[in-house]
Order: structure tokens, then C-alpha cells, then sequence
């Protein structure tokens, strides 16, 4: 239970990465305001900062140390500032008090965080603030505990349920900060998802940093806690977070087709449809593999199943010949909405060891490339839509005026509001156009 040193405190949470993050930020809000913290949307006026970090990439990084000297001036010499995650675990700690971090925290030990700025900003009152590093709990040690307290956003409830990968791709960080693959007890996942039903949520994320490894240290699967998950009563909608195209087997397929509220959409990361490329990553599989998948997908999930994914442009040894590779697999496998980033090599990984190197002015290019199909493929997954009735969770409403959310395939819908409208409301449209992607219609 929280206390209440904070009461009266202005604090600003500001998450950058992934949906784990996400999630950490929603607890961290939480945990905040049992101690008495007044949680702000904005920086202005704010006595402390806390930023959940990222470090996916060398970009990534820069907007750590860019937001963690903006929070700095924002809330002055007698601030506080605490940043936290994978960015927060690599750095130094010399490097982040001379930025002007406060309280430093790795990826494990977060749920330590709200104690730990209260006993600062008490020790501030009185004039003994000091820097603390407080990142010696191990990466390895097992499930650390972030239950959520509130949504937020009652439609739709990210739910982190495993930690930590061990794949190693040949770019990737990630497995040096977070650690090895680790799940959270079913039974909390099931205690949590119902907690948020009952208090108004609609729509459920399943979460995680690999999520496909989920129960590997348990004995179960991603399989049977999808299939638990299904059957909580009052939950509408079930969805998965990124996951890897390797872990898409017919186990987890069987689950996802039998189950009565999960979405038909995926996101399973591509990176390069080049099998030199895909094999220089570490990435497992083959490009015909990627495309199985996709297929098999469809054919379990049905024909209109949105597949998203990652695309990584630029990599070591990626010639003109590997990225039409790529640009021929995005379209073989259907894929809709498309992410797009260029190769940025990061310290301690594989990826800084390899040969040929492709030249930033090259990547980019390639990037704009990729993106522009990107764009064609999701205006063309959309407008299958046009003529059909949708079902649209409502997200955000104005009473007889434009109202916005998200079909079961996680594609944009906006629309006019016949009459009153209120957030978190199914309603049905008939889409008339897709532009861009997003769908447009009227109410039925």
C-alpha cells in the first residue's frame, strides 16, 4: 500500500518504446498517486519528472537525454528527476547526475521507484537531497510484480505478462537490458484482466517484451493463457502485442480461432525479406518461412486478418538486390500497416562487427522506399472495408459531432455522431472511403 509523502506533488510521467513500457508508465501513475502525487499531463509546473525509458535505438536514446535535460529545467534545482528502464540501465551513472538525473533506476526494481522519490523528496524538504542509483537488482531474478490500478483508458488496457528475451538478434540490445525471459503467474494476468473488466474496460492487450516465450519458465504457453483470458466474463476483446513470427505455431493458432473476443490482427515483425539479410540478423527464420506463417494465419483467422509488421532497412550487407527482396515480400504476404526504421548499430551488439555497411545516405533512401509501400499496402488492406458494416469501439466522442476508435482489425475509424456519444461504446458504421488507411463512414 502507498502512503502519502507525495500528497500535494506535482509529478510528470512521460513513457517512450514499446507497450511494456507503456504498461510500467500505467502502474508507475498509479503507484504515484497512492502516494498522494497529483499526476500531470504536462511538464509546466511539475516538482518532479519521471520518464520511463528506451533504448531500441541510437535515436531512442538521444530522446532520453533530451527529455531528461528538458525535465531538469522544467522543475528546477529543487526537483526531482527519475528515469527508469532500458536506457536508464545502460547508462552511467556519472553520465546521467552530470544530465541531472536524480534517482536511477534500471529495468528491474521499477515498483521500488514511488518509495524511493517520496524518501528523496522528504529528504529534499530538509536539504538533504543527493543522487541514488538504486539499479543493483539482478536482470535474472524472477517476475517483479507491476499490478495495475486503473486504466486510464477505459476502452482498452495494456497488460504486460512477460519480461526479458533470449534470442539475441544480431541488432538488438534489448536481451543485455532486460534479461532473460521470464512470464508472470497466470493467475495474476487472469486477477488483473478482471479487475479491469470490472472496472470498465472493454479491450485487453496481452503484452511483452517476447511474447511468444510466455509460460517457457512455467510450464505453460501464451497458448493456455489465451485461452483463459477468453473466457473472463465481460471481456469484448482480446489482442496480442508484437510477436515473433517463430512463435506463431498451431497451438497458439488453435487458441486465437477458438477464441470468442480476439481481434483479427496481428503484428508479427518482418525486419528483411532477404534470406542472407535475415540470417546476418539472427532472426530465425527463412523469408518463404514468414510467408507460411502469413498464410497459415489467414487460413486459421480468416482472409480479412490485418497483419502488421517491422521492417529494418539498411542493415550490414543489405545490397539493392536484399531490399527488393524485402519491398516483394511485404507485398507476397499481405501485410497492412508497416513500421519502417533504418539500421542504427548499437554498442555490444553483433550487428557492430559485420562487414559492408550501407551508407546513411543509402538506408534512408531505401527507408522512404519501404515506407511508400508501406502506405500503398494499408490504403489497400483498408479499402476492402468500403461498402461493408464495421464494428467500432468508440475512443474518443463529441455529442453530434466527429467521433473516433478502432475496428477488431486495428484499423482507424472515424465517423459523425447521430445524436449523444460517449467513449468506450460499440457502435456500427458503413464505411464509405479509406484514406490512408483510416476508414470513414456513417453510423448505423
Amino acid at each position: 500500500m502507498g502512503g502519502t509523502g507525495l500528497r500535494g506533488l506535482t509529478v510528470w510521467i512521460h513513457v517512450l518504446g514499446c507497450r511494456s513500457n507503456l504498461c510500467e508508465g500505467d502502474f508507475l501513475a498509479g503507484e504515484l498517486e497512492a502516494h498522494g502525487a497529483v499526476v500531470s499531463r504536462g511538464l509546466e509546473g511539475a516538482d518532479a519528472a519521471v520518464i520511463v525509458t528506451c533504448s531500441v535505438t541510437a535515436e531512442a536514446g538521444r530522446k532520453c537525454r533530451q527529455l531528461v535535460r528538458r525535465a531538469r529545467r522544467a522543475v528546477g534545482e529543487r526537483g526531482l528527476v527519475a528515469v527508469c528502464g532500458c536506457w536508464a540501465q545502460a547508462v552511467g551513472a556519472e553520465d546521467a547526475r552530470e544530465l541531472g538525473v536524480d534517482l536511477l533506476v534500471g529495468s528491474r526494481g521499477k515498483s521500488r521507484l514511488p518509495a524511493a522519490l517520496e524518501a528523496m523528496m522528504n529528504s529534499s524538504a530538509s536539504g538533504g537531497r543527493s543522487f541514488q542509483d538504486l539499479r543493483s537488482a539482478p536482470l535474472d531474478e524472477g517476475w517483479e510484480e507491476m499490478p495495475l490500478r486503473d486504466t486510464g483508458l477505459h476502452t482498452r488496457a495494456f497488460v504486460k505478462v512477460q519480461d526479458g528475451c533470449d534470442h539475441f538478434c544480431a541488432y538488438c540490445i534489448i536481451p543485455f537490458l532486460r534479461g532473460r525471459p521470464v512470464s508472470r503467474p497466470m493467475e495474476n494476468v487472469l486477477a488483473e484482466v478482471r479487475r479491469l473488466v470490472e472496472g470498465g474496460c472493454r479491450e485487453a492487450v496481452l503484452t511483452g517484451i517476447h511474447l511468444g516465450a510466455y509460460g517457457r519458465d512455467t510450464g505453460s504457453s501464451l497458448a493456455e493463457l489465451v485461452r483463459a483470458v477468453s473466457g473472463i466474463e465481460g471481456l469484448e476483446r482480446l489482442r496480442l502485442g508484437s510477436l515473433e513470427p517463430f512463435s506463431l505455431g498451431d497451438e497458439l493458432l488453435g487458441a486465437l480461432a477458438d477464441s470468442p473476443v480476439f481481434c483479427p490482427h496481428l503484428h508479427l515483425p518482418l525486419q528483411s525479406g532477404d534470406d542472407g539479410v535475415l540470417s546476418r540478423m539472427r532472426r530465425g527464420y527463412t523469408a518463404e518461412g514468414f510467408a507460411r506463417v502469413c498464410d497459415a494465419a489467414r487460413a486459421r483467422l480468416g482472409k480479412d486478418l490485418h497483419i502488421s509488421s517491422d521492417v529494418l532497412v539498411g542493415f550490414p550487407g543489405e545490397d539493392e538486390g536484399a531490399f527488393q527482396n524485402t519491398l516483394a515480400l511485404m507485398r507476397r504476404a499481405g501485410l497492412g500497416r508497416v513500421h519502417v526504421f533504418p539500421f542504427s548499430p548499437r554498442p555490444g551488439t553483433a550487428a557492430t562487427r559485420l562487414s559492408a555497411p550501407v551508407s546513411p545516405e543509402v538506408r534512408d533512401e531505401r527507408a522512404g522506399r519501404a515506407l511508400a509501400l508501406g502506405r500503398e499496402l494499408l490504403e489497400g488492406y483498408a479499402g476492402r472495408f468500403i461498402g461493408r458494416e464495421v464494428e467500432v469501439l468508440t475512443e474518443e466522442a463529441v455529442p453530434g459531432g466527429r467521433c473516433g476508435g478502432h475496428t477488431p482489425h486495428f484499423l482507424e475509424a472515424v465517423w459523425e455522431a447521430e445524436g449523444d456519444a460517449a467513449p468506450n461504446e460499440a457502435v456500427h458504421i458503413r464505411v464509405s472511403s479509406a484514406v490512408g488507411g483510416r476508414l470513414e463512414g456513417r453510423q448505423i
